[in-house]
């Protein structure tokens, strides 16, 4: 498939948006790019306002197409869970970030359906999902892993928090020491892999650190930031987020030296909302990174990372894919457990048993911008203390449980910022929005990892 892939995409493109070609033609097979910032806000893209500049990112959205509400979870081990498996992470009692195995060790992931079918497959960044070397992305389906077994790292050190998993960057499960930032060794490995791929079609997950705490950037990277961007904490943000955008440059410069580019599937989002945590957090080993609160934009929603409102939720993501899909942008609502449906579809991958998916294939979204059905998307926050539903234009959170829980009811098209909660107005829409909520819940835990 890579050797002459030019050859090939005037046919495939014009095939694919004619409908005479299924997405899951095996011709038209895409390689699979999927990059994911960690605490990225939806205001801190250029495209959405952002004051640091994002070249590549805001080209993507311009040539590609930009997905206008994409969910997530609220943080980021649920997000991930969603992503492998194409179900809710509650599914797996999973709603916190965490350091224990998040998954059964028989679980179908995105990685083991997409092998199945001849791809090859890779994680370079941070897993989450089990911070053992043991329970590490090799174990479920990665070809090859580099990165953190746990979260967020210190960006020179590369160590998680203090305790047992501080020691946490590996290759293949093996740790091993590096010298080097982050963001920088993690494009350097994204784009040493795609250039030694050979003629089997591949999956990359590329889920960088940035720009989660504790950022400290290169010299050479804060003073590439524009002077109006005024405070220490604010400066290395605003670098973090433009050295990410230079590695998706690159990634993306890698796939078009290698022919790759125009039939590479590329997926670029966020992980949850933006963070206004205070970034040296002492719970990290010190790595001399500055003190202050971080700057995460999410406006014009509501919220922040760990919220059910919007700006916890909802994430700036873009699409490309030259070869196979149309340019533009939806509104249609889709959610992080939608894209194992979809990736699988254009594959030609078919389950031999019901996977029990929650998510939903996009292919026809993204090849022709029809929407799929209209579904409830759920979500859970940390610890369960709320969640949440889009149903069409509405959402509903419901804090805490029984006769005490607290009800927030919102219509998203006229009023998308989240300001008035309409529960006590609109009793019936309350009371079904309620019902579905309780239906969709009840599968909640039923996937759980045992030791």
């Amino acid at each position: 498939m890579n050797q002459s892939p030019l050859r090939l995409i005037p046919a495939i493109a014009f095939l694919l948006a004619s409908g005479l070609l299924s997405a899951a033609t095996p011709a038209a097979r895409p390689n699979i790019v999927f990059i994911m910032a960690d605490d990225l806000g939806w205001g801190d893209v250029g495209f959405h306002g952002g004051n640091a500049p994002t070249p590549n990112l805001d080209r993507l959205a311009r040539e590609g197409l930009e997905l206008a509400a994409h969910y997530v979870a609220p943080v980021c081990s649920p997000t991930r869970t969603g992503l492998m498996t194409g179900r809710c992470w509650s599914r797996f009692g999973v709603t916190n970030p965490q350091n224990d195995r998040a998954l059964p060790w028989d679980t179908l992931t995105l990685p083991r359906a997409l092998q199945t079918v001849g791809y090859d497959t890779a994680l370079v960044g941070k897993w989450h999902l089990g911070s053992k070397p043991e329970q590490g992305p090799n174990r479920f389906g990665f070809d090859h892993a580099y990165g953190s077994l746990a979260g967020g790292v210190s960006p020179y050190s590369h160590k998680y928090k203090k305790g047992p998993y501080s020691e946490t960057w590996h290759r293949n499960g093996r740790l091993i020491s590096e010298e080097g930032h982050v963001t920088e060794l993690l494009t350097r490995e994204a784009v040493s892999w795609i250039e030694t791929r050979g003629d089997r079609p591949f999956m990359l997950y590329v889920p960088y650190t940035a720009v989660h705490l504790p950022v400290r950037e290169p010299e050479e990277w804060v003073a590439r930031v524009p002077a109006g961007i005024t405070g220490e904490v604010a400066r290395h943000y605003a670098a973090s987020i433009m050295h990410l955008d230079d590695g998706v440059g690159r990634i993306l410069a890698a796939l078009e030296r290698t022919g790759r580019r125009a039939n590479t599937l590329v997926v670029v989002t966020s992980d949850n909302g933006g963070s206004t945590a205070q970034n040296n957090d002492t719970s990290y080993p010190d790595d001399q990174c500055p003190s202050g609160t971080l700057p995460g934009r999410n406006l014009p929603w509501r919220g922040k990372k760990g919220d059910l409102h919007e700006g916890g939720i909802r994430v700036p993501t873009v699409v490309s894919w030259p070869a196979g899909m149309r340019p533009g942008r939806v509104e249609a609502p889709v959610q992080i457990i939608d894209w194992l449906p979809t990736f699988a579809a254009l594959a030609g991958y078919q389950p031999a048993a019901d996977p029990r998916w929650d998510g939903t294939d996009l292919s026809a979204l993204l090849t022709r911008h029809v929407a799929p059905p209209a579904r409830p998307l759920y979500s859970v926050a940390p610890g369960w203390r709320a969640r949440s539903l889009r149903f069409g234009n509405w959402k509903l959170i419901v804090t805490g449980d029984g006769a005490k829980a607290a009800h927030e009811l919102y219509d998203l098209i006229a009023d998308p910022a989240e300001k008035r909660n309409l529960a006590d107005e609109q009793p019936a829409r309350l009371r079904d929005l309620l019902g579905t909520l309780a239906q969709v819940a009840a599968r909640d835990r039923d996937a759980m990892a045992k030791d």
